[in-house]
């Protein structure tokens, strides 16, 4: 057969952007957000508003152009889900920012980024002045004030020069938003969380967005019009592509700022909620709440981010949560490996469903291949649940690379093709990925490798563990022993009193004696990322020190 070329009818670029304008069509009098009592929005209203930001963001008194940063520091709000369509309707590449971290390690992204404008919610004014203090006079971007639900006015907010509703009022409705010239341009900038080193810029382009959104939608079987709950940040991997799929299948956005289980369980009840995205470390707090008792209606949940215990997972589902569960890195724009179910697990009783369910699984039809490489050799390892390798990528979602970083992105991005994440895991028989551990987690004691991802699944087992965490202790003789950080249930077990005997003697009856954690350290709380993750480098300091 004769190769025929592309056509410009037929080779228009891939993007997500033109899902809002299907739902407007679509389920334009349907909701689209809600917020508080007075913040009700139609898919109708949204559409209009995103093309107005993006009208004004192109205005000579904003002059933003195409490719130029724009900065969004929010939590889950109206407008915060605006902007993630808004921004590159206007041609900029979208930043989103957590809004936990400190004002110089804002400073740093800024100034990295050379962001030209940031949003800024209004409980975040003095945490974003005080990070543009630190930039030079002709780094400093121009501010715009997001006042979603705002009480009262602040006096900081006289530093910033326009608001968001007030620059939506200069903005045109009929705006025809600027479509990228190609599917590889650049969309969005989504920097990692730093918890194993500093944090990287992540560029993923208009292609790898649309792959990794229309994936999920298909892999979670995502029907028309769910009602969704916005528990999973949006500043974290664009809330895994959902705040662009939910356009696609005319949801209810549910927003809050506020993700404690009181909230989480009082906006189910009040809004039929459907489906929620929830890092283990949610599902864990939903679980443990003294006021729990089971849902009404089955809530359907993806949960990544993190290995989720089986333990956590059957606890959850017993109250009603039906959990997926999902892998990925901010590096694929969020999970590309998803646990698919199978019929014949269906009569399996419900710790062994949980145990098949905390694996990471299979490739979503959007990755086109996942392996496990034997980090001397380079070749796949055996499937057999047992070799462990480097868990190694490569698809459409794979990001284009790190900004302004050759070095980082030619040493994950490699010339065979395949993109190294970093994280060790297992293949097992039925084909199906099991994480086991970030690289840098993993403990090498007396020669023996010690996975803290299995340790940390059997002090989960145990009823009185409310979190745990494992790392590595230095140790002269054995080079490196796992030392566990635990956190008790205080309502299940009276006083909360418990002995690092007690834990040890509970871990010797489930591993091999050279997992069995040497120390354990109680804490109230573990220390987390905003994102649900526990922070296992402060641990490996504090291990360090400890005699």
């Amino acid at each position: 057969m004769e190769l025929l070329l592309p056509h410009p009818s037929n080779s228009t670029p891939l993007t997500v952007l033109g899902f809002l304008d299907r739902a407007a069509s679509v389920y334009g009098d349907c909701p689209s957000i809600l917020h508080t009592a007075d913040t009700v929005h139609t898919w109708s209203e949204t559409h209009n508003r995103c093309l107005r930001i993006a009208s004004a963001l192109t205005s000579s008194s904003l002059g933003i152009n195409r490719g130029q940063v724009v900065s969004v520091v929010g939590p889950n709000v109206p407008s915060v889900y605006e902007l993630q369509f808004a921004v590159p309707m206007s041609g900029a590449v979208l930043n989103n920012i957590n809004p936990r971290l400190d004002a110089h390690a804002l400073s740093v992204l800024l100034r990295h980024s050379e962001s030209k404008l940031v949003f800024v919610d209004h409980h975040s004014i003095s945490l974003v002045l005080e990070a543009v203090s630190f930039l030079g006079k002709d780094k400093k971007p121009h501010l715009v004030l997001l006042n979603d639900d705002e009480a009262d006015d602040s006096s900081s907010a006289t530093d910033f020069l326009d608001t968001y509703e007030g620059i939506m009022k200069k903005g045109d409705s009929r705006f025809k938003w600027i479509r990228p010239q190609t599917e590889w341009q650049s969309m969005v900038l989504n920097y990692t969380s730093g918890t194993t080193s500093a944090p990287k810029g992540v560029v993923l382009s208009h292609r790898a967005i649309f792959m990794l959104t229309v994936s999920s939608l298909l892999d979670w079987s995502l029907p028309n019009r769910p009602v969704y709950l916005w528990t999973l940040p949006m500043f974290h991997a664009n809330g895994w592509g959902y705040t662009w799929g939910t356009a696609a299948v005319g949801a209810t956005n549910v927003c809050t700022r506020r993700v404690d289980a009181p909230t989480i369980y009082d906006l189910i009840d009040r809004h039929h909620v459907t489906h929620m995205c929830a890092a283990p470390m949610v599902l864990n707090m939903l679980t443990n709440y003294p006021s729990r008792k089971p849902l009404e209606n089955r809530v359907q949940v993806m949960t990544a981010g993190a290995p989720p215990p089986a333990a956590i997972i059957s606890r959850a589902e017993s109250l009603g949560f039906n959990v997926g569960h999902g892998y990925g890195l901010t590096e694929t724009g969020g999970p590309v490996v998803s646990c698919a179910w199978k019929r014949e697990w269906d009569h399996l009783d419900p710790l062994e469903k949980a145990r098949l369910k905390s694996r990471q699984g299979v490739r979503t039809i959007g990755l086109a291949d996942v392996d496990v490489r034997d980090r001397i050799t380079g070749k796949s390892v055996e499937h057999d649940g047992v070799s462990v390798g480097e868990i190694v990528l490569k698809g459409g979602s794979v990001m284009l690379g790190y900004y302004k970083d050759p070095e980082g992105t030619a040493a994950c991005m490699r010339e065979d093709g395949w993109f190294y994440t970093g994280d060790v895991g297992v293949i097992h028989k039925d084909g199906y990925l099991e994480l086991k551990d970030r690289s840098k987690d993993v403990i090498i004691c007396g020669g023996e490798n010690i996975s803290s991802a299995e340790v940390e699944t059997v002090l989960y087992t145990n009823p009185v563990v409310k979190e745990a965490a494992v790392v590595a202790k230095p140790d002269k003789m054995w080079g490196e022993t796992p030392c566990a950080f635990v956190s008790l249930k205080y309502d299940n077990n009276g006083d909360g009193s418990v002995t690092e005997r007690e834990i040890r003697e509970f871990c010797k009856t489930k591993l091999p004696k050279y997992m069995v954690p040497r120390k354990v350290i109680f804490q109230e709380e573990l220390p987390k990322t905003s994102t649900g993750k526990i922070q296992k480098f402060l641990l490996r300091q504090m291990a360090k020190s400890l005699p």
